[in-house]
């Protein structure tokens, strides 16, 4: 096996605040002979609590420090320009630099949110089209590109469906949510007002619609349902469920996280789905490590559109766009300006490169490369549900453990030794010591029967020298972490203490 990214020098980096001596600079601005304002000459209009009685504390360092501050700590990552990146559920797959370039231009770039339309009408243009190109892959009728994230599209959707119950007398008070959703789906419930029914699952992981149509009565506003759900699996009985929602008047919210899987191949609007988000940052290419930035765009049937939020983007007879905001039933706006537009351009130049044909052909190696990792690491790890998955498998740590006494964790930890970025451990919840793996369309053979042989040595390793593991990882700048007491005492912030001037 290749030895990938586990060698090499990493440098220890203290706090930037640490590297801090008063006076020292990283730049040099020219005069701009404008004097200092007193704070009698401050003005009216700043009010005396906001205005500073010292400087802001910030680090004093030369460039050269904040450049090899950085540098280093980014040393210290495993991210996906590195490495497999195989996060469950995540589609953290590779981002062409192309759509770096494309967000990059300056008309794109330099634009300022508050440009009036019919100066902006390229990015309206833009937004316009990729709302339609979206459309037509999810089987939708409009679509809103303005929440910032995922979780944000949830609570937008779920806006929507109670704005629509209640626009006919009743706005229900139940969710139906299977146990195989994706964790944020209770939570947007809530904040929508909502009651959470949680629905199990079949021991085949789908979604059993005898149990659905048990559940369902006229107080149930809708299903939250993720297709393909956490284990991998397609809900292959996605339309019967849909069909007795709708029956007792409820609409089917899916969760588009794992819309990697579906591309080209089947569009949710056509099997039942009501309203959905999707992620321009997963599906459709943005890196998004790190908390951001996202993009949770939300598409409806006709049904939900007069609730849209505003403003939506139209297209005037003359061939211009505009910003719509007379929409008497819409749930208002969700956010600032428009949405992310950055990860709206990365998308769109995603789109244009790949076409509808390749578009289905992101979807089948997706699918190809998650079944050859079960194929290949099914006799090494127990496989929870061992059939043809969709663009995720999950393994467990289940006979492992029961051998060595070994964990999931253990195995996660020594994957970051051997130089991969560990998968998601310990979801879904369904499964104890999940170990739930996704290779995404974009990485080669050679990649995963690398990464297959490293869990491959690891499981062996369990076999042969379980403290080594157990006290892994060993070849990192930061050893094994105290994970539970991190959690438990955080230090959130750091107190700055001015040093004094060497002499």
């Amino acid at each position: 096996m290749a030895d990938v990214g586990t060698t090499g020098l990493v440098f220890r980096e203290p706090l930037i605040f640490e590297r801090s001596r008063p006076g020292r600079t990283g730049l040099r601005l020219p005069d701009v002979g404008v004097g200092m304002v007193s704070d009698d000459r401050a003005g009216p209009d700043l009010p005396a609590a906001w205005r500073r009685t010292a400087p802001p504390r910030l680090p004093e360092v030369s460039e050269a420090e904040v450049v090899r501050h950085f540098v280093r700590l980014s040393q210290w990552n495993l991210c996906v320009d590195s490495a497999l990146y195989p996060l469950g559920s995540c589609t953290m797959k590779y981002n062409p630099k192309v759509n770096e370039w494309a967000a990059r231009l300056p008309g794109f770039a330099r634009l300022h949110p508050h440009t009036p339309p019919h100066l902006a009408q390229g990015a309206l243009e833009l937004m316009w089209d990729l709302e339609r190109r979206l459309c037509e892959i999810c089987g939708f009728t409009r679509m809103t590109l303005q929440p910032s994230a995922g979780a944000q599209g949830e609570l937008t959707g779920m806006l929507m469906v109670r704005a629509y119950h209640a626009d006919r007398g009743n706005p229900r008070r139940k969710v139906l949510i299977p146990d195989t959703a994706h964790g944020t789906n209770p939570a947007s419930c809530s904040l929508a007002g909502y009651s959470v029914v949680p629905i199990p699952s079949g021991p085949d992981g789908l979604v059993d619609p005898a149990v659905v149509a048990r559940w369902m009565d006229e107080e149930v506003a809708a299903i939250m349902i993720t297709n393909p759900n956490t284990l991998g699996l397609f809900e292959t009985h996605i339309a019967e469920v849909a069909q007795i929602v709708h029956g007792k008047g409820g609409l089917v919210y899916g969760d588009g996280a794992n819309l990697n899987a579906l591309l080209g191949i089947a569009r949710p609007g056509d099997f039942g789905v009501d309203v959905m988000q999707l992620n321009l940052h997963k599906t459709f290419s943005t890196p998004h490590g790190g908390g951001g930035p996202g993009s949770g765009p939300v598409g409806v049937g006709r049904q939900l559109e007069p609730y849209l939020p505003v403003p939506t983007i139209e297209r005037n007879p003359d061939g211009t766009f505009r910003l719509e905001y007379d929409r008497p039933k819409s749930i208002g706006r969700m956010r600032s300006f428009y949405g992310n537009f950055g990860v709206m351009v990365r998308a769109y130049a995603y789109l244009l490169h790949h076409g509808p044909e390749d578009i289905r052909r992101i979807a089948e190696a997706a699918i190809l490369n998650a079944n050859y990792l079960l194929a290949r690491l099914r006799g090494t790890f127990h496989a929870p549900q061992d059939r043809l998955c969709m663009h995720e498998c999950v393994l467990s740590d289940r006979d492992l453990h029961k051998e060595t006494g070994l964990s999931t964790l253990d195995v996660a930890k020594g994957l970051i030794d051997r130089g991969f970025h560990p998968p998601t451990v310990y979801f879904p919840l369904v499964v104890k010591g999940a170990i739930m793996i996704e290779p995404t369309e974009t990485e080669s053979p050679e990649t995963l029967d690398e990464f297959v042989a490293a869990l491959e040595e690891i499981a062996a390793l369990a076999r042969s020298a379980p403290d080594e593991l157990h006290h892994a990882p060993h070849r990192t700048c930061i050893g094994r972490a105290d994970e539970t007491r991190a959690a438990r005492t955080p230090v959130l912030r750091h107190r700055f203490e001015e040093k004094p001037r060497p002499a």
